[in-house]
């Protein structure tokens, strides 16, 4: 058994040294550089130098950094645990134990928008929610005048993209969880009366706690990384009023070149991701 632990090893090694180059150390200069005055421009950029949590103190005193902590919580909230989260149970729901072809035909339809790549979702969407797109040319068949979504409404344009690009992952996700719940029980809770409701509050989602806590811990973390989306449909505008963390990083990272308050706030929105994950875990009482 010994014998064999050297040779072993020499298989691991290529994935050992991969997560370390390209996870572990990368981490640690995150961690680093989120502590230092890392600059491409002004005086900072003449020598690198360790600022303690100066770059937490000036973050938490930024009225944009709080602007962008809201908006981000916005698109968390409506997008992922309303929106990707609750309509992808419920399309299970609605497609549990329909015949194949039904199924197959509302999959590919929901799982086209996941499949398809985030930059093509927003030029989509762009040209579904611009001044002269799709869903003002519907609108006009019933006599609403054309409405400027992404400019009057541009927090709602995105959240509706965001939902439409991955509401198929919680979808699937669900259907396979509901597809093992034993039969049995629910006609057991038929005989008795119980209601649908009744036996989707008191069997089904019980049954189900553990792939919705880790459905909701994975929509979270992914949705908290939205990026492409959000810069391709407004900039982040008008304003700041689609400014959500990632953004307002990458604006301060690699628009202003003030690479460590740019990684203190990507640090910042780490923290975000695993207290929300803490919190799913808790309210759901589900042990990891």
């Amino acid at each position: 058994m010994t014998r064999k632990m050297p040779g072993a090893f020499l298989f691991l090694m290529p994935s050992v040294l991969l997560l370390l180059i390209f996870f572990i150390v990368p981490i640690f200069l995150t961690i680093g550089l989120a502590f230092t005055n890392m600059a491409l421009t002004g005086a900072a950029a003449k020598s690198l130098e360790f600022v303690g949590f100066q770059n937490f103190v000036n973050m938490f005193h930024d009225p944009d950094f709080r602007i962008s902590v809201w908006r981000t919580l916005i698109f968390l909230i409506f997008s992922a645990v309303i929106g990707q989260v609750l309509l992808g149970f419920i399309l299970a729901l609605l497609m549990k134990e329909k015949n194949v072809t039904f199924r197959r035909i509302i999959g590919i339809i929901v799982i086209a928008g996941w499949v398809t790549p985030e930059i093509v979702v927003a030029f989509c969407m762009v040209a579904f929610f611009s001044d002269n797109g799709s869903l003002n040319q519907i609108l006009g068949w019933f006599g609403v005048s054309p409405i400027s979504w992404l400019f009057s409404f541009p927090m709602v344009s995105v959240i509706i993209a965001n939902i439409w690009h991955g509401t198929a992952f919680s979808m699937m996700v669900y259907q396979s969880a509901l597809d093992d719940i034993p039969k049995e029980v629910e006609e057991a809770a038929i005989i008795d009366s119980a209601t649908g409701f009744q036996i989707i509050r008191h069997i089904t989602i019980p049954m189900v706690k553990g792939s919705i806590v880790t459905n909701m811990m994975l929509v979270t973390l992914q949705t908290l990384g939205v990026f492409t989306l959000v810069y391709t449909m407004t900039g982040g505008g008008p304003g700041t009023s689609t400014q959500t963390l990632p953004i307002f990083m990458y604006n301060q990272a690699f628009v202003n070149y003030q690479f460590g308050y740019g990684t203190a706030i990507s640090l910042v929105l780490l923290l975000i991701g695993i207290i929300a994950s803490l919190f799913y875990m808790r309210s759901m009482k589900v042990k990891v």
